[in-house]
C-alpha cells in the first residue's frame, strides 16, 4: 500500500518478459512474440465481475493488442494503492508460438484516484495511442476523472449507464469542448439503426419526399428519455435539416409494447406529406414500416465486447458523432425545461 512507483512497475514488466522468454525457450516451444498497438487504460469498480471483464479484455487482445492498465476503484477509504503485473497470452490457430501482451492491475481507493495519473502516464507505451475505457459511471462523474481523460487519446464510456440523460450529455459535451475525443457505446449501439434508416431512403419515392418530413417522434422505454433516444432524435433531425427538411423533434414514453412480452427498446417515426417511415425494436426484433408496409428482421443485441472492439478501431474523430453530441445536449437541455 501507499504511493506506487512507476519505475518499480516497469522493472516488474521487464522481469515478466525475461520470464516469458525463458519459458518460450523450453523444449518444444517456439518462442514468445510481444504485441502492442496501444495502451488501454480500463477504469472499473472493484465490485465488477472480474472474470467477465477479464474475458472481454482477453477477447480484445488478438485484434487490438495493448499494454492494459486495469484500475479498480475500491470506494471510500484511505489513499491506498496496490498493483500486480502479469501477461495475457494466446496462441493463434495453427501456430505454436504464443503472442503475449502485458497487463498491470492497480487497485485504488477513491481518495487515491488523484494519484493514479502520475503512475499511469510513465507506463504508457511511447508513440502509441492511449485509450481510456471508463466502465464506472460513478467515476466518470468525479472531478478526479478529468486528469485521466486529459492524457488520453480517446475516452470510451457507456452513457447508457448514467442515470440522468441530460446530465450525461452535458458532461460529455463539456468534455468534447475541452478537446476530449469521445467514444460513447450508447451511440455505437445505434450504428445498425442508422444504417437501416438510411437504407430506407435508398427508395427513390421516399427520397424524393424526404423534404416533406415535418415531425420526428422518438419513443423510449420508461418515464424519461434515454441517452440513445436523444442521440437518435438529434441525428435524424440533423440529417433532415441537411436534406432541406424542417422537422420538429418529439421525445415521448413508449405508448405500446408490441407483440408478445419483449420490451420496447426504441421507436422512431418520421412523418410528413407523402411520407411515413418507422423503425421499432423489441429486444432482438426490428420492425420497419414504410407507408404502411411492414417488414420484420432479427437484430441481435450487441455485446459490450463488440461495442468496445468497434470503438478501439476508430482512432480519428467522428465528425458525425461530434455534431450529434452537441445537438443531443441542446435537445436534452430543452426537454428538461
Amino acid at each position: 500500500m501507499g504511493t506506487l512507483a512507476p519505475e518499480r512497475i516497469l522493472r516488474a514488466l521487464a522481469a515478466l518478459w525475461v520470464s516469458q522468454g525463458q519459458e518460450g525457450q523450453t523444449e518444444g516451444a517456439h518462442g514468445v512474440l510481444r504485441a502492442c498497438s496501444m495502451t488501454l487504460v480500463v477504469v472499473s469498480e472493484a465490485g465488477d465481475d472480474a472474470a467477465a471483464l477479464g474475458e472481454i479484455i482477453a477477447a480484445l487482445m488478438p485484434e487490438h493488442p495493448a499494454r492494459t492498465i486495469l484500475i479498480r476503484l475500491s470506494g471510500a477509504g484511505g489513499a491506498a494503492l496496490e498493483d500486480r503485473v502479469y501477461a495475457q497470452c494466446w496462441m493463434p490457430f495453427g501456430q505454436r508460438r504464443q503472442i503475449c501482451c502485458e497487463q498491470v492491475e492497480i487497485t485504488a481507493s477513491d481518495a487515491a484516484l488523484v494519484d493514479v495519473p502520475p503512475v499511469v502516464l510513465p507506463l504508457a507505451v511511447a508513440d502509441l495511442p492511449l485509450i481510456l475505457w471508463c466502465r464506472s459511471p460513478r467515476v466518470f462523474a468525479m472531478k478526479e476523472f478529468d486528469a485521466l481523460a486529459e492524457m488520453a487519446h480517446k475516452v470510451v464510456l457507456d452513457s447508457a449507464d448514467l442515470p440522468d440523460a441530460a446530465a450525461a450529455l452535458a458532461r460529455l459535451n463539456e468534455g468534447a469542448a475541452r478537446g476530449w475525443m469521445l467514444g460513447d457505446l450508447a451511440w455505437t449501439r445505434l450504428t445498425r439503426w442508422r444504417e437501416m434508416l438510411s437504407q430506407l431512403f435508398e427508395n427513390r419515392e421516399l427520397l424524393a419526399a424526404v423534404g416533406n418530413v415535418r415531425q420526428v417522434k422518438v419513443e423510449y422505454p420508461g418515464s424519461s428519455p434515454t441517452v440513445s433516444s436523444v442521440y437518435m432524435g438529434a441525428w435524424v433531425v440533423d440529417c433532415l435539416q441537411a436534406a432541406g427538411a424542417a422537422a420538429h423533434l418529439k421525445l415521448a414514453p413508449g405508448e405500446w409494447t408490441g407483440s408478445g412480452t419483449a420490451p420496447l427498446v426504441l421507436r422512431v417515426l418520421l412523418e410528413g406529406e407523402g411520407v411515413s417511415a418507422e423503425l421499432a425494436r423489441w429486444q432482438d426484433r426490428m420492425v420497419t414500416t414504410v407507408n404502411g408496409l411492414a417488414q420484420c428482421a432479427n437484430l441481435p443485441l450487441v455485446t459490450e465486447y463488440s461495442l468496445v472492439r468497434e470503438e478501439l478501431a476508430i482512432v480519428r474523430r467522428d465528425p458525425v458523432f461530434d455534431k450529434t453530441l452537441a445537438s443531443a445536449a441542446r435537445v436534452a437541455y430543452a426537454n428538461e425545461r
